[in-house]
């Protein structure tokens, strides 16, 4: 009777440094091959947030011009004008800010005769680049 009651205080006192360090290799191993694949998800995933957001911006500049005839001078124009015609605010909420925290850059008349511009300069912030830094252009 002592021998079993020995094993079964042995059996439930917890995990032994070797199990714990087995255990802790194991997670790090599978943590290094899971881990490039979900932050390559994150980088794509902003991409599609901020093409989905010009394509938000883009409705709303849209019912913009049919009620006031003309696109608006800047993004904030969506939120309140004293246009005539005006009948917004054509956004539920302010201009949001691209995925990496930037402002769109928005002009109007746009480049090449069209009659605005709408970008998103991407991860960097600045002019051009590639990857994740390229500039992500709506038209």
């Amino acid at each position: 009777m002592v021998k079993i009651s020995s094993l079964l205080r042995r059996k439930n006192s917890g995990f032994t440094l070797v199990e714990l360090l087995i255990v802790i290799t194991i997670l790090g191993l599978l943590m290094s091959l899971v881990a490039p694949k979900m932050f390559s998800k994150v980088s794509s995933t902003q991409r599609s947030t901020a093409v989905a957001q010009m394509q938000n911006l883009e409705t709303s500049l849209d019912t913009y011009r049919l009620d006031v005839g003309s696109y608006p001078a800047n993004l904030q124009e969506l939120r309140s004008s004293t246009k005539r015609g005006w009948d917004g605010p054509y956004l539920p909420k302010d201009v949001p800010l691209d995925p990496w925290g930037n402002p769109y850059q928005y002009e109007s008349p746009g480049e090449g005769g069209l009659p605005y511009s709408l970008r998103s300069l991407g991860k960097d912030g600045q002019v051009g680049g590639t990857d994740d830094n390229e500039d992500i252009i709506h038209q």
